[in-house]
């Protein structure tokens, strides 16, 4: 079963005290939760297949309405509803974790700025992440998503790594300006 989001810290916790196989529905920014994180450090939780734009997608009833955002119908006539930032969480080994992000993106510092606040460099969406670069980067927490524990190193989320008094209303910021929540990684040598 899986239980109300509000609960979800509890449920995942007992999930991994009692060493259970799992697969469960989440909120995206369940990601960013202290007590949740450090479980994608040690590759003990990780994102799941279904995603549709980042999104889980869900097959509905043919009864089901048409709406105007956040449902689509397959190429086999399948109705299709996503839930917003609903992910599947789990801890089951799957082909997609191991699949390697196709990098092409070189590195200029001024399409990757440093933040103000901590010597990393952002990079506004997965898919830009510099093929030359090794560095510490500043990612969304949609490259969970895209995450490959074999091609990236998980080094920590803005938050809980960076030093309180460094962080600009509690995130990393880039001239001045907040951005949400960054996982900082590393590129793993080849």
């Amino acid at each position: 079963t899986n239980p109300p989001f509000s609960l979800f810290r509890e449920y995942v916790a007992q999930l991994i005290e009692y060493d259970k196989k799992f697969i469960i529905i989440g909120n995206q920014n369940a990601i960013t939760y202290k007590e949740i994180f450090p479980l994608f450090m040690n590759n003990k939780i990780w994102l799941g297949y279904g995603f549709v734009g980042g999104e889980a997608g869900f097959k509905v009833p043919d009864y089901y309405e048409e709406r105007a955002n956040r449902f689509w119908i397959d190429e086999n006539g399948q109705k299709w509803r996503s839930m917003g930032n609903t992910l599947w969480f789990t801890n089951l080994d799957i082909k997609k974790r191991h699949e390697e992000i196709f990098l092409y993106r070189n590195y200029t510092p001024e399409d990757y700025p440093k933040y103000d606040n901590y010597d990393a460099i952002e990079v506004s969406q997965t898919k830009n992440i510099p093929c030359d670069y090794f560095g510490v980067m500043g990612v969304p927490i949609t490259f969970m998503d895209k995450y490959n524990p074999d091609q990236f190193e998980l080094l920590g989320i803005d938050r809980y790594t960076v030093p309180p008094e460094a962080l600009f209303s509690g995130r990393l910021a880039v001239n001045g300006k907040s951005k949400y929540a960054r996982i900082l990684i590393k590129r793993r040598q080849a």
